[in-house]
Formats: C-alpha cells, sequence, structure tokens
C-alpha cells in the first residue's frame, strides 16, 4: 500500500500560495488554520526562506523552542515585528514578495548597510517601520 496520495495532499496543503498584495491571505496562511491569535514558525520559515535553526537564532530562542513551544511569546514578538515590517514593505513596494525579498536581502544605507530581517532581530522594528512610511510618504524637502 502506497502513502503516495498523503504525501501529495500533504505537499498541496504546505505549498506556499501566491499572496500578491492580498495581506489577509498572506496572514491566514502564516496562521496555519488555528484560528489562534499566533503565527505559525514553521510557516513563517517556508515563506521567508528560513530553515529553523536560522529562524530560531533570528528570534534569539533555542531551536527546541520552535517545535515545543510555537506560540511561547518570545518567538512570536519576534514574527509579529517581522510581519508588521513586511506590511509597511509591502505598502511601499506594492507586493508582499517584492516586501520579503526586500525584507531578506536588502542591505539599507541608512542602516550602516543592515537588512531589515538584521534590524528587527536587534528589536529595532520601530526604526525599521518609521523608515519605510518616510520613503512611502516621498521626499519632503
Amino acid at each position: 500500500m502506497s502513502n503516495a496520495p498523503a504525501k501529495t495532499a500533504e505537499a498541496a496543503r504546505d505549498a506556499i500560495p501566491a499572496f500578491e498584495r492580498d495581506f489577509d491571505v498572506f496572514l491566514n496562511y502564516l496562521n496555519d488554520g488555528t484560528n489562534r491569535a499566533v503565527i505559525s514558525p514553521k510557516r513563517f520559515a517556508q515563506v521567508f526562506s528560513f530553515d529553523l535553526q536560522s529562524l530560531a537564532s533570528a528570534a534569539k530562542v533555542h531551536r527546541n523552542t520552535l517545535s515545543r513551544a510555537p506560540e511561547s511569546e518570545s518567538i512570536q514578538v519576534y514574527l509579529r515585528a517581522s510581519v508588521r515590517v513586511l506590511r509597511a514593505a509591502a505598502d511601499v513596494a506594492g507586493s508582499i514578495d517584492k516586501a520579503i525579498y526586500w525584507y531578506r536581502n536588502h542591505p539599507l544605507p541608512v542602516f550602516d548597510y543592515k537588512t531589515a530581517q538584521q534590524l528587527v532581530s536587534e528589536g529595532r522594528t520601530d526604526d525599521v517601520v518609521r523608515y519605510l512610511q518616510s520613503l512611502q510618504a516621498g521626499f519632503a524637502g
């Protein structure tokens, strides 16, 4: 007896949807259908192309915390901060996919060429959001 159909169904369930500009679809995907006010670390890692060890490092938690206590406040604070920055970035970029790429890869000169991901990990979420708000407002000089 083959379990190929089960694996196919699981792969389809875990496939990352195209978010484009729909932030609600993005948040629902991150929630993993739990109907609780939490973000799934596993889904977050999939969307942002993190391995779980890297996510644990960025969130400054032990790697076992992600699997044993995914709803812990220490993890959720990091995930929510990341989502907050991503929303602001998506508002500027016009696309969630572009915002994800920017968050992970774009070095910001005004922040010593650190990425938004690095800044959120350092607890500088508000600084990144203010920076993005200034970009969205445009040059006012």
